[in-house]
């Protein structure tokens, strides 16, 4: 599987996508680099698929990754039935422009 390393050591890159996979959950959209954008969207979307197996052993594994036990639950009762029928392609990207301090590109990353 490959991966951004995006500018991070191994501890920094994992606490940075847990915590962005943790806000996109909780505020249902984010505003970030393209980059870390399509690291976040397999993981989030790999998240909201365990949410709709919606057994104990997932919720679990997905208390594991996602900090905050709140998400967690609003990730169960909310995203799970909300997603039940859609077979993938839980979150959209959309780009914003360029940053102006280093002109990275921007994008707004949102659950369908």
């Amino acid at each position: 599987m490959a991966y951004a390393k995006l500018g991070r050591n191994t501890g920094h890159r994992k606490a940075m996508l847990r915590n962005l996979v943790t806000s996109l959950l909780r505020d249902e959209r984010i505003t970030t680099t393209e980059t870390r954008a399509k690291e976040v969207k397999s993981i989030a979307e790999k998240m909201i698929t365990l949410a709709k197996k919606g057994d104990l052993s997932a919720r679990r594994q997905a208390l594991e990754y996602i900090y905050e036990e709140k998400v967690v639950r609003k990730l169960f009762e909310t995203f799970g039935p909300r997603y039940a029928e859609r077979q993938g392609g839980y979150t959209r990207v959309v780009k914003l422009g360029h940053r102006r301090g280093d002109a990275a590109q921007l994008v707004q990353l949102e659950l369908v």
